[in-house]
């Protein structure tokens, strides 16, 4: 590995829902052996009786655990409490999936959640997978510009993947 291309120890996914976040945080994690952290389990407990939302200073708290360690991968769509994570990343990858691909990946996974071959984090329901449809619409016009605005301070360590061959062919150039 050269010197102009160090192997990442902390890397922060980031893009819609149906992007590839978790995906992609997967192999990563098995590629680089490095643990991946949900955004989503941060801001929430996941108990068998059901899940309960961490107060805002938890939440932060949990995070700020996770980036003070020295290798770690986080994904998710939240952008809004994560700039400590940004800051603390080697890089951060957005996921530019295209809307139609990100619609189909919902809709695959409520089938799949709803047949029981997909584990879900929550009870998938029809209202619950109208919501992701319509918070996904929503993300190029208003969400991703406030994390590209978030973002400018670290154009430098900003990669932008539109697919899985971009994101592997990415990976290749260093040397994974």
């Amino acid at each position: 590995m050269d010197k102009h291309h160090p192997i990442p120890n902390r890397i922060h996914i980031i893009g819609s829902i149906g992007s590839g976040k978790t995906t992609l945080a997967k192999v990563l994690s098995k590629q680089l052996n490095i643990p991946y952290y949900e955004l989503d389990n941060v801001v929430r407990k996941r108990l068998k009786t059901g899940d309960i939302k961490r107060t805002d200073q938890e939440r932060d708290e949990y995070l700020n655990s996770i980036i003070s360690s020295n290798h770690w991968i986080v994904e998710g769509v939240h952008h809004k409490w994560v700039s400590p994570c940004f800051e603390s990343a080697d890089i951060i990858i957005f996921l530019e999936t295209n809307l139609s691909t990100r619609r189909f990946r919902i809709i695959k996974r409520y089938i799949k959640q709803k047949m029981g071959i997909e584990k879900s984090n929550y009870k998938p329901t029809f209202k619950i997978l109208q919501t992701l449809y319509k918070y996904n619409t929503e993300f190029d016009t208003k969400s991703k510009p406030e994390i590209f605005d978030m973002l400018s301070p670290y154009k430098n360590k900003l990669v932008i993947i539109k697919s899985k061959d971009e994101m592997i062919d990415y990976l290749n150039k260093r040397g994974h």
